[in-house]
């Protein structure tokens, strides 16, 4: 660990003496290998240094402890943005009938590639909303349950036996379980893990790229061609970015999302309960006392939305909104499957838009 340390805070040092660290200039965020540990120590690293004298430092990186400055609901949020992907692009019947599935997510089969953070998380959120995960395929081997595995139960497993190889309720397993039978594979791993050697082998019916670029061109088009929907990775995994984004705003204004309005919310809310109680009372009658008691879902939220509430909220909005937003410029361009080319002609069309109405002031034709 000290020596993980060292190299870290001089990688962080070198980043920032090269104007490639700080608050508005790139702002890093843990992958493969990091996590909350990494971060606080590079945004340390930059506070005591070139960041010294800058009152935001702790916004130079994302991914930080909450004690560091960073925010409820990101180490799930990659994993949780794979589920709401594959929520909202499952719940679309027209695109169901073209791949020969019936909408939502529920009773689906998945096999997960990687059970790190975001396979992890991805499993859970998808297990406790109705999926059956058959499979999982790590460095150290893979295993298999066509009746399903519970991810919470192999967390525990793996933690206490440092692997998922041996866990009693699955069993290990030599075939390749890319090319297993199941509704769904969620690559969560490393890249070019689906290329033209086995993509005509796969089975799975969605391909939700939970990794950075876990299909090769030729594959991505190969899948196309099978009727495959493959929801691309600049969605998929989009989750963990976005609530990245929203710890930055966090570090810019220097506090928590929620915090100026819990105490004006839970009061309106129980006025609210006051005001239905004795209007009930008068309509009645006056001498009748009709307690308005809150439902226990009611209950939970009668204080207001807390930081992870706000972030659940805004990352399911935007995975959504932009959900919609692919679809639609599929549609738009009669692209089929090729949700991958919408998502780019969508993202490209807004950045011009950008350029367009700047009004180009140093454009080679305004100079």
């Amino acid at each position: 660990t000290g020596e993980l340390e060292r190299i870290t805070r001089r990688f962080a040092v070198e980043l920032a003496k090269k104007g490639f660290l700080g608050t508005g200039v790139d702002v890093p965020a843990p992958d493969m290998g990091t996590g909350e540990r990494e971060m606080a120590w590079i945004a340390d690293t930059y506070r005591l240094t070139l960041g010294y004298n800058d009152l935001n430092a702790n916004a130079c990186v994302t991914g930080k402890p909450i004690s560091q400055g960073g925010i409820h609901g990101r180490t799930p949020a990659t994993g949780r943005g794979i589920y709401y992907g594959l929520k909202y692009f499952s719940n679309n019947a027209s695109i169901m009938s073209m791949i020969g599935l019936t909408p939502g997510i529920k009773n689906k089969t998945f096999i997960l590639q990687g059970f790190g953070n975001v396979g992890l998380y991805g499993s859970i959120y998808l297990h406790d909303h109705g999926a059956i995960m058959t499979g999982v395929i790590e460095r150290d081997g893979s295993i298999y349950n066509p009746n399903g595995i519970n991810p919470h139960d192999l967390q525990k497993y793996r933690e206490e036996h440092g692997t998922i190889v041996g866990y009693p309720h699955a069993e290990v397993t030599k075939e390749n379980l890319i090319e297993a039978e199941c509704d769904i594979f969620v690559p969560a791993a490393s890249e070019k893990q689906i290329t033209a050697d086995n993509a005509t082998n796969i089975k799975a019916k969605i391909i939700a790229e939970g990794a950075n670029g876990p299909t090769t061109p030729k594959a991505d088009q190969i899948l196309i061609d099978r009727n495959r929907l493959v929801i691309p990775d600049l969605y998929a995994n989009a989750g963990g970015v976005t609530v990245s984004y929203f710890e930055w705003l966090k570090n810019l204004n220097h506090v928590s999302f929620g915090r100026l309005t819990f105490k004006y919310e839970e009061d309106s809310n129980y006025l609210l309960l006051g005001s239905v109680q004795k209007s009930l009372e008068k309509t009645l009658d006056d001498r009748n006392v009709v307690p308005i008691v809150p439902s226990e879902e009611f209950k939970e939220r009668i204080a207001g939305a807390s930081e992870k509430d706000i972030v659940h909220s805004g990352l399911a909005y935007t995975m959504r909104r932009s959900a919609r937003n692919i679809i639609n410029t599929a549609e738009a361009f009669d692209l089929g499957l090729d949700f991958r080319t919408a998502a780019f002609i969508h993202s490209i069309g807004k950045i011009y838009t950008t350029y367009k109405e700047a009004g180009g002031a140093y454009t080679s034709s305004n100079m």
